[in-house]
């Protein structure tokens, strides 16, 4: 087998477990929580239910890539250990941290010419990005070489679904998504807004849904319609929440009760400190592979 590592961002919002289990390397973003700043490490430092619950009384946010300099150094230790590396980073469509490690691998091959460095830009995020990493430590399980499984991942990246909804508007005002008159207005009606990621890695909103019940319908109809297969799916199935795991799990025993051909339980895994400082709590996403994503 060759000897290469795989490697993404915290972003992927896995367990430190899970990331353990697969053997998938990854890098922290950072982020700031009332002007303290922290490394998004998987909640260690701050746990996820206090996270959200300091959202949800008005705590300020902010978050920041890893740099530069920052994937020089993460990298350079597998490259001096004789490893060669297969990158997938958070999609650039929300981010520029694609770029920051493109950058870091041209000064590091010139620094290590015989190994390879390969950065693939996942247009993904949260789980449904840690869905691509568990897929190919799949492939490298499996012995597939480096450029077998870069060129596969690469390949079929877009059909990675994700389907997000939101119960809460806060975030999504102070992010400018949603005007403040079209946010106070989808709050008195109960409007939870349903979105998903298009061909260019950016979280688009589709449907203003009103009522928690009939978006939760909403997002397990999407997987039917979008879903390998339909209702025979045989694929896993992720699940990312936001605080609000009594939603995720409503969702997720749906998905259960429908697709009974499923890979496995429906995962649940929690929205990261990263994305979750731009969705705020309330939110659910669903993550499954189909059909091609488009715009």
């Amino acid at each position: 087998m060759e000897n290469y590592i795989i490697s993404c961002c915290s972003t992927a919002d896995f367990k430190k477990e899970h990331f353990k289990k697969r053997d998938i390397q990854y890098v922290c973003f950072h982020y700031a929580l009332n002007g303290v700043e922290y490394k998004d490490d998987l909640g260690e430092s701050v746990p996820f239910e206090k996270f959200y619950r300091e959202m949800s009384l008005g705590a300020s946010t902010r978050t920041s890539q890893v740099n530069y300099e920052e994937f020089i150094e993460y990298f350079t230790p597998f490259l001096m250990d004789g490893k060669d590396i297969l990158h997938v980073s958070l999609s650039s469509g929300l981010s520029g941290v694609f770029n920051s490690a493109n950058l870091a691998k041209e000064t590091l091959q010139d620094k290590f010419p015989d190994r390879k460095i390969y950065i693939i830009d996942s247009l993904g995020a949260s789980s449904g990005y840690g869905l691509i990493m568990d897929k190919l430590a799949d492939l490298r399980d499996d012995g597939l070489t480096i450029d077998e499984a870069y060129a596969l991942i690469d390949e079929h990246k877009l059909e990675l679904h994700h389907w997000f909804f939101s119960t809460d508007l806060t975030f999504y005002i102070k992010g400018g998504r949603l005007s403040k008159a079209s946010g106070i207005i989808g709050t008195v009606l109960g409007i939870c807004p349903l979105l998903n990621m298009n061909n260019l890695g950016r979280l688009i909103p589709r449907y203003k849904i009103r009522s928690k019940g009939k978006v939760i319908k909403a997002i397990i109809d999407k997987m039917e319609e979008h879903a390998v297969d339909g209702l025979e799916y045989s694929g896993k199935c992720y699940i990312s929440q936001a605080g609000c795991y009594d939603d995720a799990v409503k969702v997720a025993e749906l998905v259960e009760s429908r697709f009974k051909k499923l890979n496995g339980k429906v995962e649940i895994n929690d929205v990261g400190t990263t994305i979750g400082s731009h969705t705020g709590p309330g939110t659910v996403a669903l993550f499954f592979w189909g059909d091609k994503r488009n715009n």
